[in-house]
């Protein structure tokens, strides 16, 4: 078991690495051969959580469970869940009404379970020396649809900064972060602009923006924290002052817009087993404290019980647990 914060977090960056479909290898042999496997896929976002009760999990069965987590993003997830590929979907936004229809044709029930907050991050080259903060205003600006092939330099965001090409960085279609990106800061109804360099995986996103003085990128919160040394966060004002993306500022509600709940959605039938039904208490019972070992934001105690509960009556369906679950 992996138990310093440093250790857990080169381990999850390591394994964000590889490819789409990541093997947590612990399984034996005999887990194999009893199938004894839970698979699980979506949201780059979420898997730094879920890899990290993997991990754990799996050392406490002794090898008897394998757990497997892929990051083909968040709609990527779902469209595996939805065809019943998987046992759990990671999801950095809730079920869209189309992925729910998609289930439902399928006969795919679900338990959806809130498991923690991350602070979608924007972030700039450390050797930008300009954009230290934007407005939500000025970002919708550089990034929406309309802005492509005509809004292509910094100076055309904030008159004073550099009259040079920016280039951009930020998640593919299929990612629950450009969902929400596009939602909170485009609006639901604006399309983004398509002439940037898009990926599922943020540890490519960072890359991006690390060799770029000019770039401009964003994803999870996480993420950016185990790249401090190579990438730079740029604080948002929505109109109440710039705030840094921090796990204070997300708790007591100031960093907005570009705050949210990030999921779980469990299968029900998969919960006929017991694997993925301990697997699944598992979660919550130990979310507290992995959710802060990997830098993302615990949701509040009463949250997790409500959760649980809904675990434990398999509660299905989209049924948000309050207000912004």
């Amino acid at each position: 078991m992996i138990s310093t914060k440093l250790r857990r977090r080169s381990a999850i960056l390591a394994g964000a690495v590889a490819a789409l479909a990541i093997v947590t290898n612990w399984g034996t042999q005999a887990a194999q051969s009893q199938n004894n496997t839970i698979a699980i896929d979506g949201s780059s976002t979420v898997f730094p959580i879920t890899e990290a009760v993997a991990e754990e999990f799996q050392a406490s069965k002794r090898g008897a469970v394998r757990v497997t987590v892929g990051i083909s993003g968040t709609g990527g997830g779902f469209k595996k869940f939805c065809n019943g590929e998987l046992d759990i979907s990671n999801a950095s936004r809730p079920i869209k009404e189309s992925e729910q229809q998609a289930c439902a044709a399928k006969g795919i029930e679900y338990v959806e379970l809130p498991v923690a907050y991350d602070a979608l991050t924007v972030v700039v080259n450390p050797r930008n020396t300009w954009a230290a903060s934007m407005t939500t205003a000025e970002l919708k600006a550089m990034w929406e649809g309309a802005a492509e092939g005509k809004i292509t330099k910094w100076s055309q965001i904030r008159p004073g900064w550099p009259d040079v090409k920016f280039t951009l960085f930020g998640p593919g279609a299929d990612s629950g972060t450009f969902d929400y990106f596009n939602e909170v800061i485009l609006g639901k109804d604006t399309k983004s602009r398509t002439d940037y360099t898009p990926s599922e995986d943020d540890n490519v996103l960072v890359q991006g923006v690390s060799r770029d003085q000019n770039a401009l990128g964003y994803f999870g919160f996480a993420y950016y924290d185990l790249n401090k040394s190579r990438v730079k966060a740029v604080a948002i004002d929505s109109g109440k002052g710039a705030v840094m993306p921090t796990v204070g500022a997300v708790n007591d509600g100031t960093y907005t817009p570009l705050s949210r709940p990030i999921y779980i959605y469990v299968k029900k039938s998969a919960l006929d087993r017991p694997e993925v039904r301990e697997f699944s208490e598992f979660y919550l019972k130990n979310a507290t404290r992995l959710v802060r070992e990997v830098d993302y934001v615990p949701l509040p105690d009463a949250d997790y019980r409500a959760a649980t509960q809904r675990l434990s009556q398999r509660e299905v369906g989209r049924k948000p647990l309050r207000a912004g679950l």
